[in-house]
């Protein structure tokens, strides 16, 4: 008898506020020998959380971000994730991109309580995208890389056209977009969306 294909988890569609990933060594070089990231806040997906700690992000026109979230845990490559009014206000050209796709993108500077860290790039503008256990993907009828698309209700309903299908194993399905697209949709808890393959 073949494998049912199952429902997924119920449909969130979460906004990403503006934030940075880091290697171990960009969190000692800013926070001291030794320093490891404390969860301030567990989120959806697994094993993923807001850190207490926060950097300070410096921008081409000297401008700045202060208590610029990190989220963990460390990862291999250094990340920050702006939104579009983030980027023009920092004097970013911030490219859209999916996460890890960092060549070719600005770098920037980060303070931390220990010192400086020097990004020679990654700082990107994340673009939407879905997370999708296999069996979300099967019921959905896609493969990660692919694109599906999102209809948001409500009394500023829109279409996203272009969300980036990831799948992994440890996924829930959770769509993520910024804090401009959030606004933009006027999404609240109770705003109902769909997702559509394309």
């Amino acid at each position: 008898m073949p494998h049912a294909v199952r429902a997924p988890n119920p449909l969130l569609v979460n906004i990403s506020a503006r934030h940075c990933h880091l290697t171990p060594q960009a969190v000692e070089a800013l926070f001291g020998k030794g320093a490891k990231l404390t969860p301030l806040k567990w989120l959806y997906q697994k094993d993923q959380f807001a850190a207490k700690e926060t950097v300070t992000l410096i921008g081409p026109r000297s401008r700045v971000i202060s208590n610029l979230r990190i989220l963990g845990p460390c990862r291999t490559l250094n990340q920050v994730e702006l939104a579009l009014t983030d980027s023009i206000a920092l004097g970013f050209e911030a490219p859209i991109r999916f996460s890890g796709n960092i060549p070719g993108t600005p770098g920037c500077m980060l303070m931390g309580p220990n010192g400086f860290f020097e990004m020679p790039e990654g700082v990107i503008r994340a673009a939407p995208h879905v997370h999708m256990h296999p069996d979300a993907a099967a019921f959905h009828g896609v493969k990660a890389g692919d694109f599906m698309r999102l209809r948001v209700g409500g009394p500023c309903a829109t279409t996203f056209d272009r969300l980036l299908v990831r799948v992994d194993p440890e996924f829930k399905l959770e769509v993520h977009i910024d804090t401009d697209e959030g606004n933009a949709c006027a999404l609240r808890p109770d705003t109902p969306v769909e997702l559509l393959k394309q």
